[in-house]
């Protein structure tokens, strides 16, 4: 597959603990954009955040939070990912999603990421 240079960077911020029916969101989505088709996606998990109510999320050992920030990022073209914006849409309750114009400097498999292990 390759990548227009000029592409798309979803990037979708959301809870640890936030669900889509069974499963958690984060891992939802992932599924839902491999099943589009989508070039890939990324689930980053953060140490710490706050969203709109201050509330801080931490991982430090006194504070142990239940609800770590998560950050999911897509890149694709244009197209592909406001045709995914209709699908996200309906999974969210609630969270941050942003776009951005990227330039893909490099998007292709390596000869050792395809051997058998």
């Amino acid at each position: 597959m390759n990548l227009p240079t000029e592409s798309l960077l979803l990037r979708i911020f959301i809870g640890e603990s936030d669900r889509h029916g069974s499963h958690p969101l984060y891992e939802a989505i992932v599924l839902k954009a491999r099943e589009q088709g989508l070039a890939g996606a990324t689930v980053l998990r953060s140490p710490m955040g706050f969203g709109p109510t201050s509330r801080l999320h931490t991982a430090k050992i006194l504070r142990l939070s239940n609800d770590l920030p998560m950050v999911v990022e897509i890149v694709d073209e244009e197209s592909k990912i406001n045709a995914f914006l209709g699908v996200l849409e309906p999974m969210m309750g609630g969270g941050l999603v942003t776009l951005e114009k990227v330039r893909v400097i490099h998007y292709r498999h390596s000869a050792k990421a395809q051997a058998p292990n």
